[in-house]
């Protein structure tokens, strides 16, 4: 003899399965709002390289004006009394 009829056993597979598809509805729900929110800060990103490709364009060679500034990397006379 069954733990459960068959008849009341339908119900809580039933219940079973609504129970497992609400969790996977909510799992896809956070899944899309996460993919929404990333989408929206990589049009941002892609808007910045953009911008960054126009001042480029327009001013070349802004961007590597630091990197052109050398610092004296001569040797340095030491202070101390290491004679």
């Amino acid at each position: 003899m069954p733990a459960l009829p068959l008849d009341e056993a339908g119900k809580y597979v039933a219940g079973a399965y609504v129970v497992f598809l609400v969790l996977i509805l909510v799992y896809v729900a956070i899944m899309a709002a996460r993919l929404q929110r990333i989408e929206k800060e990589l049009r941002e990103l892609a808007g910045f390289a953009e911008t960054r490709a126009e001042v480029d364009s327009i001013a070349p060679g802004r961007g590597s004006e630091a990197q052109s500034i050398s610092v004296s990397s001569g040797p340095r006379e030491s202070r101390g009394g290491d004679a």
